[in-house]
């Protein structure tokens, strides 16, 4: 069961407006990176769902992280139908993030009040998923569409929440244009997790990471 409800979720991301992605199969190196981003000034962690048993892997970690990091929403990402929703969510997802978007897990979201943020591109894609609950949307991948789509976007339908995943890095310039084209947060993956840097164990890279894009963030939105 979800330890935060849909509108503690939202707050979380507005305050701190980066959700990490991420997916290891070690149970330790999930640990360790979930924590170098909670002290980051992370509060909302996305945990994909790409690998075999990723759901024990999940199940686990939640468990961990209400200990370790007891202001962090675990969400699940990756998900694609409402059985696959309803089983992460009994497993304490406090969000579901999907690459499409399937208004049968919205149904199952909203039952229990967690929040679901289904990918969409078009304006009528985000307005159906609107209309069923969804608090807000993700644009997939960000580096093919741009900035500009969001900008777009938001100019007729201002009162939209986007966050954009996909080609988002920790840099100002990167962050400063996303944040100027109206986004609400963004995700972020490969490029905040260096595959040599989580080889060699440095999580105090993640950590140091998460300080500085989330001041970009802070900074683009000033």
């Amino acid at each position: 069961m979800a330890k935060f409800d849909k509108f503690k979720v939202m707050a979380k991301i507005a305050e701190a407006p980066m959700v990490p992605v991420f997916y290891n199969k070690d149970f330790e190196t999930c640990k360790n990176v979930i924590k170098a981003c909670y002290e980051g000034g992370v509060r909302a962690f996305e945990y994909t769902n790409r690998g075999d048993f990723a759901h024990e892997n999940f199940g686990e970690l939640v468990k961990w992280a209400d200990k370790e990091c007891p202001d962090l929403a675990m969400g699940v990402g990756s998900v694609v139908d409402a059985p696959t929703a309803a089983l992460y969510i009994q497993l304490g997802a406090n969000f579901v993030v999907g690459p499409l978007f399937n208004p049968d897990i919205a149904i199952v979201c909203n039952r229990r009040c967690v929040t679901y943020c289904p990918g969409c591109l078009t304006p009528s894609e985000i307005g159906k998923a609107q209309e069923v609950g969804c608090d807000f949307t993700k644009v997939f991948p960000g580096d093919v569409v741009g900035p500009n789509l969001i900008k777009g976007l938001m100019a007729p339908m201002p009162w939209s929440k986007i966050m954009v995943t996909g080609g988002v890095a920790p840099e100002e310039e990167n962050l400063t244009k996303w944040f100027k084209a109206g986004v609400f947060c963004v995700g972020m993956g490969s490029k905040l997790f260096p595959s040599d840097k989580v080889k060699a164990g440095d999580w105090q890279y993640v950590t140091d990471k998460c300080k500085e894009a989330l001041g970009y963030c802070a900074k683009a939105r000033a």
